[in-house]
């Protein structure tokens, strides 16, 4: 990038002010233009200093994360991650930052992060959310409500066995739009969203809550059926194996892959190796590389492959690699993602 991108960095604790101001700085494309201890010295810091992105902490004084960041993407819309604590409540609320417009989470320096970890990710998604496509938001947070079945409704026998997911940055949800409307015949799905640890079960249980199929953490070992999603949990890799006449998965450590740990492309080399033509094989908005090479690989094995388009991405890396390598049989908006995956499975 040319110029650095300017950030500021939002927290009650001053010792994590210190450490993420310090770790940033370290960055040669990053400069921290300032730092706030709680909303309303954001507020007029923002206003003053016109940061390019902002890190948000939701447990502050005087006025709650959530509730600044709504007010925010009402009247100043920007990019925001959220930088949050891993407790089972502060990962729920996290996802809610996630609706209310934030672009991206983590979690805080400490426990199973440790400050170079956090150095590390942290200017990752700062570098996605710099890139990000910001929409203005009303301020009110949609009802949790499930969708009707989209068309057309799936019937007969399916030419496709198994559905593989990929996403990074905006794909909280671009996965919601997707998995929401589909129908409980819908052939089992997997999906890597990259996420940290501590964020993928609340995230998972989110978007049960709405879909009409099951939607869960992966767990090592898991039976694939009908009307079943599994999530990568954050941290681990997923890889489908073909068992007898169906799928499992296992959930497992090992190396990082272009950057990431759940990575996509070991999801999509796995189906395409396994399932073969019996696949379909979808690539969500999301920054970097991850998971392009291996939905070509799901081509060249005669899978249905499914690229969302730049104008509906929030960031065009991932599925605009997909497009660049000829991996993507279709390019579709996401509002029409859910509809191509059914036409997808029965052709």
């Amino acid at each position: 990038m040319g110029n650095r991108i300017r950030v500021l960095v939002v927290d009650d604790s001053a010792i994590v002010r210190k450490i993420l101001t310090e770790k940033l700085a370290a960055e040669p494309d990053i400069e921290v233009v300032g730092a706030a201890p709680d909303p309303f010295v954001a507020r007029e810091k923002i206003v003053a200093l016109k940061p390019d992105v902002i890190t948000l902490d939701i447990e502050m004084p005087r006025m709650d994360g959530l509730s600044f960041l709504r007010k925010l993407m009402k009247y100043y819309p920007m990019p925001v991650v959220v930088v949050s604590s891993l407790s089972a409540a502060g990962s729920k609320v996290a996802l809610e930052a996630i609706e209310a417009g934030a672009v991206d989470v983590m979690g805080k320096p400490g426990g199973p992060y440790s400050v170079e970890d956090v150095q590390v990710e942290l200017a990752q998604k700062i570098r996605a959310a710099a890139m990000a496509r910001i929409k203005r938001r009303d301020g009110v947070p949609p009802p949790a409500q499930r969708a009707p079945e989209p068309n057309p409704p799936i019937s007969g026998r399916l030419r496709r066995e198994i559905v593989a997911v990929g996403a990074s940055t905006g794909g909280t949800e671009a996965l919601r739009i997707l998995l929401e409307p589909l129908p409980k015949e819908t052939p089992p799905v997997v999906v890597v969203q990259h996420m940290p640890a501590g964020f993928t079960a609340a995230f998972a249980h989110r978007l049960n809550d709405v879909c009409h199929i099951e939607v869960r953490e992966a767990v090592d070992g898991d039976r694939l059926k009908p009307g079943l999603a599994l999530i990568a949990p954050g941290d681990y890799h997923v890889v489908l194996h073909r068992n007898g006449a169906g799928y499992t998965v296992s959930v497992k450590g090992g190396p990082k892959v272009y950057h990431q740990r759940p990575s996509v492309e070991v999801l999509f080399q796995s189906a395409a190796e396994v399932a073969g033509n019996k696949a379909v094989g979808i690539i969500l908005t999301g920054m970097g590389k991850d998971g392009a090479a291996g939905l070509l690989k799901m081509r060249q094995a005669g899978a249905n492959t499914i690229a969302q388009d730049e104008a509906t991405s929030v960031v065009y890396g991932m599925p605009g690699e997909a497009v660049r390598l000829g991996a993507a049989a279709k390019v579709l908006p996401i509002d029409r993602m859910a509809r191509g995956l059914l036409e997808a499975v029965m052709s």
